[in-house]
């Protein structure tokens, strides 16, 4: 596996609240890692919630002797969760400070991969296809019907989300495994590429693209080309 990762403040924010990592290398006992995580929180919380949970997440997994890549992303996760709460607890600047959270690694032939709120992780190959589901006020609409997914781009709450890393205890996440195939490609993103680039226009960059750091870098381009209203962060990884 190859993998490369890019993140950038885009057109309208002061700073940039999301934090990206990619290691096709081992790490602990998995074989490679990938994650983003897309923080919120006033000041620089936010900035702070992504970065400190990826960290306590790397700690976490390079110490553990557990082999298996579900359990230990789900134990990760949960310990970053309860380090995000203390912190946030020790200091009042960093009440409420939380992050979505996508990570995901390749073992063998599989694909695992866990979410928290709304960054994405989709699968490309002749298609795209979102393998999370977003933990999103939005989502939560669609799925009873209260809303089309055709008007939610455009609704007033589609930011809000209804989990999040830093929250409560325990942290409910998801879980997804799925088989590969030679040649496809994961994208995991934060909503500032989502909410500004559609899912087919993604695929055909991806695919017109000679290499996953051109596609990374266009797929960035063609976000704050649209608007850029959002941090965007971009890990793609490719099945060699």
């Amino acid at each position: 596996m190859k993998a490369y990762s890019i993140t950038d403040i885009g057109k309208k924010r002061s700073m940039n609240q999301d934090y990206v990592y990619a290691s096709d290398q081992p790490v602990g006992n998995l074989k490679n890692l990938l994650i983003v995580a897309d923080g919120m929180g006033g000041h620089n919380a936010g900035d702070l919630a992504s970065r400190y949970t990826v960290q306590e997440m790397l700690a976490y997994i390079k110490e553990s002797e557990e082999d298996r890549p579900v359990p230990l992303l789900s134990m990760a996760i949960h310990h970053a969760n309860e380090q995000v709460l203390e912190k946030a607890e020790s200091e009042k600047e960093l009440e409420g400070m939380g992050t979505t959270l996508v990570a995901a690694t390749v073992q063998d032939e599989y694909l695992y991969v866990a979410n928290v709120g709304d960054s994405r992780l989709y699968l490309i190959d002749d298609g795209i296809e979102q393998i999370t589901h977003d933990h999103s006020l939005v989502e939560e609409m669609i799925r009873i019907g209260e809303l089309q997914r055709k008007d939610a781009k455009n609704y007033p709450d589609r930011n809000v989300i209804t989990r999040a890393i830093g929250v409560r205890v325990p942290v409910r996440v998801d879980f997804f495994d799925v088989k590969l195939e030679h040649g496809d490609k994961i994208l995991l993103c934060s909503d500032g590429l989502t909410n500004m680039v559609e899912d087919e226009e993604i695929l055909e960059i991806v695919r017109k693209s000679s290499s996953i750091e051109e596609a990374a870098g266009t797929l960035v381009d063609t976000a704050n080309k649209n608007g850029g209203k959002d941090n965007i962060s971009v890990v793609l990884a490719e099945i060699e």
